[in-house]
């Protein structure tokens, strides 16, 4: 096994293998990428192997960190240890407490549910304790640079042609203190979906950060004036007092927590209750164990859980799966409407789409594991290193 770094000059501390270290132990950590986006490649010791990802964007430097302070405390574990590695992980890299790390497990989590799923011939979901099957979406922009006008026709066009009733967009500003993508577009972007897509439609904001709490507020009336009933991410995110005055002060579900990889953030936004829902995006959070246990936190606090997954790499499949499974989905799955001119290397990732929306709903397969072949041309043209157990 590969030495682990030492941050501190002293001999890394050995582990004291627990009960669940036993069976097939972890031969290979493989990583392909580019700078979006990164797929992991975990094989055991017999020649089976299981795939994952690591979180998108400068996914190169997260495969380098996986590479470096993950595969090391992974390399020679048993398959079934992966609670145990993915818990010991954070402490042995205590000095690195920040998203590159978390972002750089997921794809070891991810990668090891995948085999784990096909070595028992089950989807995840069925192992975390649910099953395959239907998951209401919704139609999600990732779009500021568009019309009010524009986005009630590419709605409208995604409800006819492929049953949405529930829909994202977004309002203000990225992180922008208050001031919007450009003057009046808030005002006029909430009435006007809710006039194109009429009184049925489940209608949903994102405010990326955007505002102050009392802008928020602002907003948010508005938005209930407006029949919306999910105001997500209304002030900077690490401000998580700023976001709790705003869910008090209002009617409409305010949801957050995509940014959040730190388990003791989740523990004092759960019991502060700094929002009404829940959004942990399992891939900056670590993984599905990780996001499990955020989503069991949520449940006992009685908040549901609707997971950030904003775009169709692996990220909305893990999604889809873990929503099978949890005991407080929310109403819905956030599921990207960006095409190639947003998302361009989103394209060709997979030798068979799972993300067929039909009467506006994703399904979950009972294909093994993810129940995904990544395509082995984009693998052959991405750049490969591994690391080996000795």
């Amino acid at each position: 096994m590969s030495t682990p770094y030492s941050t501190s000059g002293a001999v890394p501390v050995s582990y004291d293998r627990g009960a669940q270290d036993t069976g097939l132990r972890i031969k290979r950590v493989e990583t392909f990428c580019t700078p979006l986006i990164g797929f992991v490649r975990v094989t055991a010791e017999d020649g089976t192997t299981g795939w994952g990802q690591v979180s998108t964007y400068n996914s190169d430097l997260t495969c380098e960190i996986l590479h470096r302070q993950v595969a090391p405390w992974a390399l020679g574990r048993g398959m079934g240890a992966l609670e145990e590695v993915i818990a010991e992980i954070p402490l042995r890299e205590h000095k690195f407490p920040g998203t590159y790390l978390r972002r750089a497990m997921a794809g070891l989590d991810t990668a090891v549910w995948d085999w784990r799923g096909k070595q028992a011939g089950k989807p995840v979901a069925a192992l975390l304790g649910g099953s395959a099957g239907e998951i209401r979406a919704y139609a999600s922009s990732m779009r500021r640079d568009i019309t009010p006008e524009a986005e009630a026709e590419r709605m409208l066009r995604l409800r006819d042609q492929h049953g949405f009733d529930a829909f994202k967009v977004r309002v203000g500003a990225e992180c922008g203190q208050d001031r919007d993508e450009w003057v009046g577009r808030t005002e006029a972007i909430i009435p006007a979906i809710r006039t194109a897509m009429g009184p049925e439609a489940a209608l949903l904001v994102d405010g990326n950060s955007g505002f102050s709490p009392a802008r928020a507020i602002e907003v948010g009336r508005m938005l209930e004036a407006n029949g919306y009933e999910h105001f997500e991410e209304p002030c900077p995110y690490w401000e998580q007092e700023q976001t709790a005055e705003v869910t008090r002060a209002l009617n409409i579900d305010v949801a957050g927590g995509e940014q959040d990889c730190d388990l003791q953030h989740w523990k004092r936004m759960i019991a502060n209750r700094v929002v009404d829902i829940i959004q942990p995006d399992i891939l900056y959070l670590g993984g599905m164990i990780r996001s499990m246990e955020v989503a069991r936190m949520g449940h006992a606090a009685g908040l549901p859980c609707t997971p950030h997954a904003a775009n169709l790499s692996l990220v909305t499949l893990f999604t889809m799966h873990l929503l099978r499974a949890v005991p407080n989905p929310g109403r819905y799955l956030e599921f990207s409407i960006e095409g190639d001119d947003y998302y361009p290397w989103q394209r060709e990732l997979f030798l068979t789409d799972p993300y067929q929306i039909t009467e506006g709903k994703a399904r979950v397969s009972d294909e093994p594991g993810w129940g995904i072949e990544i395509n082995p041309e984009w693998l052959a043209k991405s750049t490969y290193k591994s690391s080996e157990a000795a």
